[in-house]
């Protein structure tokens, strides 16, 4: 009889019931849509934001050693300390490999700009030559990658072509190349070495007065075959919580290992760190911050956006559940004079909410699912997945919205005096 009596209230008032679905359908699917795109957003992001360039520095580890004696430091004050180019395909063999988007080894060396085997009189005598990988091919075990500044530094600009890794050729920095007079296709001779340039180099940085070279050509000026000043790497990592902040020599067991198996920019350091030896690697502060910045700022957007919508959903179900109830004043009064309790009452209306929930529920879970396929392929130009077990959540959502919507137009009928309600006055 109570199925009956449900089914039976549900079928009647279908345009009230429609518009109070609709509400539903459409709240859940901005909800599904926001919580589909927040559960993928972190890979998302970091990825984009990886087109601003590397997060991660490695550096020799001497670097960061203090030798002091009676208060006179004595550490050298050359750059004497060097990383190793055979010990750089380690960085694809961490943990977190995957996450490796590319890197980029620096090696800057100061050597003697000359014209016709002299000095050229009025202009810079010793310029800065950065050694680099270009797009390299580098492999490790049986994978083959392709890394440098390309991938790992997108922001710098070339007018002519990029030097191959194998060449002699260079890129001269704008502002060098201004003070030289020299344009792409010219010759020039540095440390005794005849180059050609291929491009002009725009960074809005330090590159711009220096010239930038295969790394190899810069460890051959230097003399130092393999030889390498500091590496650039770009990883997609996790933005950094209080866990990540904590010492891993302090860590031990289990906790160790979800500190280490966690992609944030402290433990990928550290796994460099382990593959290169002698190194040390920190995280570029200025850029992981950041990402964890825009991350929060995104995500809290997200849960604003959710909220709104379903709050709005809430008080249309609230209207139309008010509505319903009013016009219905005389059935519930005939229920209630017939002996039914309040129980009864509220759980036939509570139950008719459930329905309606469940059917706007996933119906909001289908578009909002298609809702957020498009907003990856538009923003992201990539797919966002939803994960069945967002169903149940989102039906669960569906239901607490709508009983929300629903308590106090159902507490208001279930409170009617049976007398009033049957000679339809309140």
């Amino acid at each position: 009889m109570f199925v009956r009596l449900v089914y039976e209230s549900f079928r009647r008032q279908k345009r009230r019931k429609l518009l109070a679905g609709a509400a539903i359908t459409l709240g859940v699917t901005v909800a599904t849509a926001m919580i589909a795109v927040a559960t993928d957003i972190g890979d998302k992001i970091n990825r984009e934001l990886r087109t601003i360039g590397a997060n991660l520095v490695v550096t020799p580890q001497e670097d960061s050693l203090d030798v002091e004696i009676g208060g006179v430091n004595l550490k050298p004050p050359t750059d004497g300390a060097f990383l190793s180019e055979a010990d750089l395909p380690k960085i694809k063999g961490i943990f977190w490999h995957n996450n490796i988007t590319g890197f980029a080894p620096m090696l800057p060396v100061q050597a003697a700009l000359e014209q016709d085997g002299k000095p050229e009189d009025g202009r810079p005598k010793d310029v800065t030559l950065l050694g680099t990988y270009f797009a390299k091919q580098v492999s490790f075990g049986k994978e083959e990658f392709t890394t440098g500044v390309r991938s790992t530094h997108p922001w710098w600009k070339v007018s002519g072509a990029w030097p191959d890794d194998s060449s002699q050729n260079v890129l001269i920095g704008e502002r060098l190349a201004g003070k030289l007079g020299k344009r792409s296709g010219d010759e020039i001779v540095l440390a005794s070495r005849h180059l050609h340039v291929s491009g002009i180099l725009s960074t809005g940085g330090a590159e711009d007065d220096e010239i930038v070279a295969p790394l190899a050509l810069a460890q051959d000026i230097l003399g130092r075959p393999g030889a390498v000043r500091r590496v650039y790497v770009s990883a997609l990592t996790k933005p950094e919580d209080a866990f990540a902040r904590r010492d891993p020599k302090s860590l031990s067991g289990a906790i160790y290992d979800r500190w280490y198996c966690t992609p944030y920019p402290q433990a990928i350091a550290f796994q460099l760190a382990e593959a290169i030896p002698h190194s040390r690697a920190e995280q570029i502060r200025q850029v992981s911050q950041n990402e964890g910045a825009v991350l929060t700022r995104i995500e809290g957007l997200i849960f604003l956006i959710t909220l709104a919508a379903l709050f709005a959903s809430a008080l249309a179900v609230s209207a139309a559940m008010a509505t319903t109830i009013f016009e219905r004043r005389a059935e519930v009064g005939l229920m209630k004079a017939l002996g039914a309790g309040k129980l009864v009452v509220a759980s036939i209306f509570f139950a008719e909410a459930t329905l309606l929930a469940l059917l706007g529920g996933l119906a909001g879970f289908v578009v909002g699912g298609e809702l957020a396929r498009q907003i990856g392929h538009s923003i992201f130009n990539s797919e966002i997945s939803i994960p069945p077990v967002l169903l149940p959540v989102i039906l669960a959502i569906a239901v607490m919205v709508t009983f929300a919507g629903s308590a106090a137009a159902i507490r208001r009928a279930v409170g009617l005096d049976p007398v009033f309600a049957l000679r339809g006055e309140l």
